[in-house]
């Protein structure tokens, strides 16, 4: 199989009409927020204000091979270059300027939205408001007492269990706190009639994603690449709530259905199937295919899919506390044991992988209960360690010597 998926063509080429759009708006006098992908974008949906996703603004940055160079601008500003890589490159951007920056640059927001999940994010994005002067509100991160068994079963309609109620609450009276300050910055009210149905919208596009992931864990052999299957989920994450990201759901959830139905594969001889556990690998996507024809290996699951799967669905109740409902543990189903750890598991074991190739970045806190859960459940795992949006921290080619070597005497 050498054809990219037409659902990821056609996705790459509507992010870029859309962003050379969104540009031309902000030109005109538009607002601009700036969102990281744990925070609720919903809300900007719903209150009609253009918003850029932190992290996909980093991949584009890392994906031009620009991140060195940005990186090394914060360096010289007497920054740290070694932390907090990934979300810290919009900012770079934005302090170094530039006539070269990627599609043209990005327009400076009017407010930044993220989640306190760390000390030193937090100190990062405060620099937005200290360096730059854009209002950034930080959302509480708050901690369950109590974890749930498969919460990838319960989160959909019995949420209210799944996270509890005193976290909901919580982010339920912040969410409207946001509200308030979107209004006050932007002028731009949020409809609460237009979060329905952008909840409705998201919960729709879930189902596909949810539908699509089924059909590759299932099929005899891995049908697609997750290095088509990651833009062609993703991009339309970042339009959640519209109905170009349903069809756009749709769309990939029916060529992949044909392709199965056909019994194409990504490796007709496959004899290995990988899973990758972490953030993509932003300035190096053909590393996905390097063990096809070498080893028959071929990655068949990302987390990427995998959470438009599990993790976006809710039904039922307030929009607003259905909207705190898919945030208040949205960090907790990729990082935080054993919330994170049984998925993980329950995932490898559905997808019938011989292996992992686990990403560790520097700020991964529970990365080795991660590891050790596979191991214990019998599936071998090989580390990274590296930030995935940063290409000073990986020699790709002993990489691709050692990872070859770990299938040959491993798997």
């Amino acid at each position: 199989m050498t054809d990219r998926l037409e659902s990821a063509r056609v996705a790459l080429d509507h992010q870029k009409e859309w962003f050379a759009g969104l540009r031309d708006q902000v030109a005109g006098g538009a607002p601009l927020a700036l969102v990281n992908a744990d925070a609720p974008q919903e809300l900007f949906r719903a209150a009609e204000v253009p918003y850029v996703v932190n992290q996909w603004w980093a991949s584009i940055i890392s994906a031009k091979r620009l991140s060195g160079r940005y990186l090394g601008a914060l360096r010289d500003r007497g920054l740290p270059d070694d932390d907090q890589q990934y979300n810290a490159l919009p900012l770079a951007e934005a302090l170094t300027g530039g006539d070269d920056r990627p599609w043209g640059g990005l327009p400076q927001p009017s407010l930044v939205l993220v989640e306190r999940t760390g000390d030193s994010l937090h100190r990062m994005f405060q620099l937005w408001q200290s360096e730059l002067g854009v209002p950034v509100h930080v959302l509480e991160s708050a901690a369950a007492e109590q974890v749930p068994i498969n919460w990838w079963d319960l989160m959909s309609w019995q949420w209210e269990q799944a996270v509890g109620a005193d976290r909901l609450d919580l982010l339920e009276r912040e969410l409207g706190m946001v509200a308030d300050l979107i209004e006050t910055v932007t002028g731009r009210p949020v409809s609460l009639e237009a979060l329905a149905t952008v909840m409705r919208l998201s919960n729709e596009q879930a189902e596909w994603n949810r539908r699509t992931r089924n059909l590759i864990a299932t099929a005899p052999r891995c049908p697609v690449r997750v290095s088509d299957t990651i833009p062609a989920v993703m991009i339309p994450q970042w339009h959640r709530g519209t109905q170009w990201a349903v069809d756009a759901a749709h769309r990939l959830h029916d060529e992949v259905r044909d392709l199965v139905e056909t019994g194409t594969a990504v490796v007709p001889d496959e004899r290995r199937r990988l899973m990758w556990i972490g953030r993509g690998l932003w300035f190096d996507m053909d590393f996905y295919r390097r063990f096809e024809e070498s080893h028959g290996a071929v990655f068949v699951w990302s987390m990427y899919l995998a959470l438009a799967a599990d993790a976006y669905a809710r039904y039922g109740g307030r929009p607003m506390r259905a909207l705190a409902a898919r945030f208040a543990a949205f960090r907790d189903q990729m990082y935080t044991p054993p919330w994170s750890v049984e998925w993980y598991v329950d995932q490898a074991r559905r997808h019938r992988v011989d292996g992992v190739v686990h990403l560790v970045s520097a700020d991964s806190r529970s990365s080795w209960f991660t590891t050790h859960a596979l191991r214990r459940a019998g599936v071998p795992v090989f580390e990274i360690h590296a930030d995935n949006a940063d290409s000073r921290s990986l020699d790709a080619e002993e990489l691709r010597r050692r990872i070859g070597t770990w299938i040959d005497d491993d798997l």
